[in-house]
């Protein structure tokens, strides 16, 4: 029930009328005799619930009038009274914001009709300022979570810069512990160590220069990674002019990334050393395609001795055995199935994996025995 309302009407018997007659239902009722002074009895008195006008009065009327009032913040349902029976009257009333629409009688009984349209504005009001204050509450949460959001954004993209730079700094220092090292081994197994750590590495620069810090750009990583391969191979004297790489686009969770890298690195670095030995050179190519919504396949295949006729065993086998077991564990980490095809025309070796983490599915209860 509404507590307050404001009657602007220059009538001032009807005005007399409608206060004696909700006041006796507990309804306080302001008046105005025309539309300015009721807009200012509007502003000073906060507590108006319902303002009621008078469709035809002198000076402002009661379209333009409803109109002003509905451009107020926080305005009141207004309700348009009249004497007039033109239905074209009402329409205009109520595309000009009014909430009701009451016809006037001359007996006065108009006054029980601008009651029960007084109720239900009051009512349709709080259903409304009650929708507009739980909107309002879902946006500041929505709000608060968006800038929790973008502040872990930004600390996992600072951590992930912090991280990147920290592994090439320590791939910087097997550089050089690799360069003053005089036992061959001794440097290739830096070097070795080296390319794993650059792996890592291209996966935390991927990652704070990304705006999702969830997942990693497969192939652009994968473009990367094997743009350090050749440039480490260069730099050592070799030569890796015809690595190639074919990726489709793809995302994949960070962790699945560096996992991949890493396989990448070992089977690039296997096939370099053992697929074309006394110098030769040929291509290695590295192929990566989706197999479904959330696997995809890796392969990376050369045209080198693969096992040839002399005996000499396939690539991936020919290592000391620490490439092997980096492959494996981490297609443990992948979900992976790992298939190696060796013949006397290269080795090529594929990868089937996950590029995401399948949600864990929670067992169901066991049903009671009947």
């Amino acid at each position: 029930m509404p507590r307050k309302v404001l009657y602007i009407d220059d009538d001032a018997g009807l005005c007399a009328l409608v206060k004696r007659t909700l006041g006796r239902e507990g309804i306080e009722v302001v008046t105005a005799s025309d539309g300015e002074s009721g807009l200012k009895l509007l502003g000073e008195q906060a507590d108006i619930d319902i303002v009621a006008v008078d469709l035809y009065m002198p000076g402002l009327g009661g379209i333009e009038l409803t109109e002003r009032i509905n451009r107020l913040p926080n305005h009141p349902p207004v309700i348009v009274v009249t004497g007039a029976q033109d239905s074209r009257m009402a329409v205009a009333a109520l595309k000009a914001g009014a909430f009701d629409y009451v016809v006037k009688e001359v007996q006065g009984e108009f006054t029980f009709l601008l009651k029960a349209a007084c109720h239900a504005a009051a009512d349709a009001m709080r259903t409304r300022r009650a929708k507009e204050a739980a909107e309002a509450e879902v946006r500041a949460a929505r709000d608060r979570f968006e800038a929790l959001a973008a502040e872990r954004a930004l600390l996992m993209r600072e951590v992930n810069h912090r991280v990147g730079n920290s592994l090439q700094l320590i791939a910087s220092l097997l550089t050089i512990q690799s360069n003053a090292a005089a036992n061959a081994e001794v440097k290739e197994a830096l070097s070795d160590a080296t390319g794993r750590v650059m792996a890592v590495a291209q996966v935390h620069r991927r990652l704070y220069t990304s705006d999702d810090v969830q997942s990693v750009a497969v192939e652009l990583y994968l473009e990367a990674l094997v743009e350090d391969l050749r440039r480490s191979t260069a730099a050592e004297g070799g030569v890796l002019a015809q690595l190639t790489l074919q990726a489709e686009p793809m995302a994949a969770a960070p962790d699945h990334a560096v996992a991949l890298g890493m396989i990448v690195n070992e089977l690039v670095t296997n096939a370099l050393k053992y697929a074309y030995p006394d110098g030769k050179k040929g291509a290695i190519r590295v192929l990566l395609r989706r197999n479904g919504d959330n696997h995809a396949v890796l392969s990376v295949e050369d045209d080198g001795v693969g096992n040839s006729s002399n005996g000499a065993a396939p690539a991936p086998v020919r290592s000391t055995g620490l490439g092997q077991r980096i492959v494996h564990a981490m297609g443990d980490k992948l979900h992976a199935h790992i298939n190696h095809v060796s013949g006397p025309n290269g080795t090529r070796v594929t990868v089937d994996f996950d590029l995401f983490s399948a949600p864990a599915v929670k067992a169901s209860a066991p049903k009671p025995a009947a």
